[in-house]
């Protein structure tokens, strides 16, 4: 499926009832109606970040509904699609956090320094956000976040809003390290998001076990 270790680690997930089931009812959807992100990319996030890779989650609910959007990394977009308002917000606290003033949508670079960047669900409809909700996809979801939080090496969890910080009952390990605010969302971000350093908790975080910070963009201004 995937490639990857992430392959021996969700060996049981793909053979499950509940992911044959998902699967026929993507293959159907991705047939007959416009569904993002594209088939190909479906499990982007896997494949960019290895389980044995992971440092940081970043969490968020299902893909980007609009054309072109979508790419397989939550809050990201491919290069040259008009920035979302949450991806916005999210840079300008990147700025007012670490001074760093990033212009490339697509978070690529973070995932392969070791962001998994993954979404709660990983298909939706065109214009219908939410639209593959309770199909599967939270329970293959919440069983990453369970094998990660297994994990010996410790990573940082960014909850950002009800939605993500509602996972954070299975994150149990106590050498896991959570960084939760509100969503980044324009509907939100004044309620704690901004102000909130997600970037450099993580990295001082990181540093502290022994770990190279990541790089969340090319340009510092001082």
């Amino acid at each position: 499926m995937i490639n990857k270790k992430w392959d021996e680690i969700l060996k049981n997930d793909f053979k499950a009832d509940y992911f044959r089931k998902l699967g026929t009812f993507v293959k159907q959807e991705y047939e007959h109606k416009m569904v993002f992100p594209e088939y190909r990319y479906i499990f982007n996030a896997l494949r960019l970040t290895d389980y044995d890779e992971v440092k940081v989650v970043i969490l968020g609910q299902d893909p980007y509904h609009g054309y072109g959007e979508a790419h397989g990394l939550s809050f990201s977009v491919r290069e040259g699609v008009k920035r979302p308002p949450s991806l916005d917000n999210i840079f300008k606290e990147l700025y007012d956090d670490l001074h760093i003033r990033r212009e490339n949508n697509d978070l690529t670079d973070w995932a392969k320094q070791g962001v998994l960047l993954l979404n709660s669900v990983l298909t939706v409809e065109k214009d219908k956000p939410l639209s593959h909700k309770e199909k599967g996809w939270e329970i293959f979801t919440d069983n990453i976040i369970k094998y990660l939080n297994q994990r010996e090496e410790p990573m940082v969890f960014i909850l950002w809003g009800s939605y993500a910080r509602s996972k954070k009952v299975m994150i149990t390990n106590p050498k896991h390290y959570i960084v939760e605010s509100a969503h980044p969302s324009p509907l939100s971000a004044y309620r704690g998001f901004f102000g909130s350093k997600p970037f450099s908790k993580t990295n001082q975080f990181l540093i502290q076990n022994h770990m190279k910070p990541i790089q969340w963009g090319e340009h510092i201004e001082t």
